[in-house]
């Protein structure tokens, strides 16, 4: 079973995935980091007006293969 690995960076601190996931094709690859990106949403503090995060799946060799975006933008309206 291939192995993918999933890096996350929230504009500041980049996190390398240094153990992977073992999944059986790319797009179970894309449905962990759906999920995970998912979770970093509800987790998101209500404070904040801009966030950002990017999660790039790496295949076994080190490839990007897949590329998920999340933004945060709020703003008061008047």
């Amino acid at each position: 079973m291939p192995r993918f690995f999933i890096d996350l960076h929230d504009g500041s601190q980049p996190i390398r995935d240094e153990v992977g996931f073992d999944l059986p094709d790319l797009p179970a690859a894309r449905a962990k980091v759906t999920r995970i990106m998912s979770a970093i949403a509800r987790d998101m503090l209500p404070d904040v007006e801009r966030q950002d995060y990017v999660a790039c799946v790496r295949d076994g060799v080190g490839k990007v293969v897949y590329r998920a975006r999340l933004s945060l933008a709020a703003e008061a309206v008047d």
